[in-house]
């Protein structure tokens, strides 16, 4: 088996971005909605900080100075979510975030200095707001869109107290699953996957990618991807060992969760909170030599193409700080 990951990715050093909670940008003319929370108040479930894609370009010094090389932004798409993993229009970057064009112009500074652009891509779930859903809620069995979504019985519940009776992320009714069997599903998907490699984006963070339990539809999204731009990089969010994704003709990579588990292990110690089971994994700590266990074997999983484009981390948005875990 021989086969090659992207080269900019094997020595890149990677800077994860909140949009909503980096920076509001300064310049003049940006139209931002009124009621956003004070900057420096606690975060709450609902609501909007403002941050934006133009304050991270007018920050872009301080990722220079801190020598890093590439950027993961997480959703950047319209959505009414702060985290915007609910999305509302794959082809829209979210206007409170500076719209398309603030895309366009980080795309191509961050390009000008050499530096990469991953998004998140949220490719198993929409949002109620979505379009098709929307025509489904509006239409019922109606609706041409029917397909899209896996419908259980009628009327659909995704706003009352009923149970939810669409199949949705983690019985999230704000994330209704698409159904990737239908062909239009699947080419929609293809299709926003391509469009913004072709629109200069360096490539693709996958979420929760085993939901789509269907390695045909991940070898297409990589040829589609990889025909726009052999050197993007497909990184997939999956928490184990992952040798079923990593065969060459599906992702690149994935986020490197078991490098991040042996690090909590070993470098907490004896002051290693045991009680937080970040993805599920229970922590123990470990000494030298099982730390080094651990990291030999995640090495020997995959050809050694993979170890060089992992993506690795210490943690993540979907995880507890590193420094709250291990001080």
């Amino acid at each position: 088996m021989t086969f090659t990951t992207p080269d900019w990715v094997k020595d890149a050093v990677f800077y994860q971005i909140f949009p909503d909670r980096f920076a509001p940008g300064r310049a003049s003319g940006i139209l931002k909605p009124d009621n956003l929370e004070p900057w420096d108040a606690p975060p709450t479930r609902r609501g909007f900080k403002g941050g934006d894609l133009v304050g991270l370009a007018e920050r872009f010094d301080y990722l220079l100075d801190l020598g890093v090389t590439a950027i993961y932004l997480n959703p950047i798409f319209q959505s009414t979510a702060n985290h915007r993993y609910h999305t509302h229009d794959y082809h829209q970057v979210d206007p409170i975030l500076g719209g398309n064009p603030a895309l366009r112009a980080l795309l191509d500074l961050a390009h000008a200095h050499g530096m990469r652009v991953v998004l998140d891509g949220v490719f198993n779930h929409a949002s109620r707001g979505f379009f098709q859903f929307n025509h489904l809620l509006e239409n019922g069995p109606d609706s041409p869109y029917l397909d899209w979504f896996h419908v259980e019985r009628w009327p659909l519940h995704p706003y009352d107290s009923e149970p939810p009776n669409y199949r949705c992320w983690w019985s999230d009714r704000e994330l209704p699953e698409f159904n990737t069997d239908t062909p239009a599903v699947r080419e929609f998907l293809w299709g926003v996957a391509q469009r913004w490699i072709e629109f200069g984006i360096d490539g693709w963070r996958l979420d929760v990618p085993e939901e789509i339990d269907d390695e045909a539809f991940w070898r297409e999204f990589r040829r589609r991807v990889k025909g726009a731009n052999p050197e993007a990089y497909l990184v997939g969010e999956i928490w184990h060992e992952a040798q079923r994704w990593l065969q060459g003709d599906q992702f690149d990579a994935v986020m490197n969760y078991p490098f991040n588990r042996a690090c909590l292990a070993f470098m907490g110690g004896a002051r290693l909170d045991t009680s937080c089971r970040p993805g599920g994994f229970r922590l123990q700590p470990v000494g030298a030599s099982a730390f080094a266990g651990q990291i030999d074997r995640a090495l020997e999983w995959d050809p050694w193409e993979i170890p060089l484009a992992q993506l690795n981390l210490l943690c993540s948005h979907d995880s507890p700080r590193f420094p709250s875990l291990v001080v």
